[in-house]
């Protein structure tokens, strides 16, 4: 699995123009699912997202996880969070030709399955998770915090 995580104060995802996913202060995640992947990547994808230390702490360093912020709680109406978009073009293939090409991202019926996987294992990690909607023309915004931006893929974790 790829994914490209992003800090933000605020973030949402709309379809045909209605907001169906919205967070505060958090993570946005792009989930991409290849081929080889399975329960195991998601997990284990969760579990680092949910803790990557990528908020400031009272020094300014970037010494907090999105579990911390969740326990040491907020006064906004949306708690902290992870807004997770599926996002097959994280595995496009770009290095030959001027289209890119697709053939190590996972199909439709395995990729959801992968998809919901990750995000249930976020849930259960504790985070407040908002998604958009899998295999629909998207739009998401989103403020990005820094700006930092990180890419994980399990393939390269492991």
């Amino acid at each position: 699995m790829r994914l490209v995580v992003q800090r933000v104060i605020r973030a949402r995802v709309l379809v045909e123009g209605r907001v169906v996913g919205e967070i505060g202060t958090g993570l946005v995640v792009l989930v991409g699912v290849g081929l080889a992947d399975t329960a195991s990547d998601a997990a284990y994808l969760a579990e680092k997202t949910a803790n990557l230390r990528v908020f400031q702490d009272l020094e300014g360093k970037m010494n907090l996880s999105l579990l911390d912020l969740i326990l040491a709680g907020t006064d906004c109406s949306t708690p902290p969070g992870a807004l997770a978009i599926s996002q097959f073009t994280l595995y496009g293939d770009t290095r030959k030709g001027r289209r890119p090409g697709f053939d190590q991202a996972a199909r439709p019926e395995a990729a959801i399955e992968l998809y919901n996987e990750y995000v249930s294992a976020l849930r259960m990690q504790g985070v407040y998770v908002q998604t958009g909607v899998f295999q629909t023309h998207m739009t998401v915004e989103l403020s990005n915090d820094g700006p930092v931006t990180l890419l994980l893929d399990s393939s390269k974790l492991f």
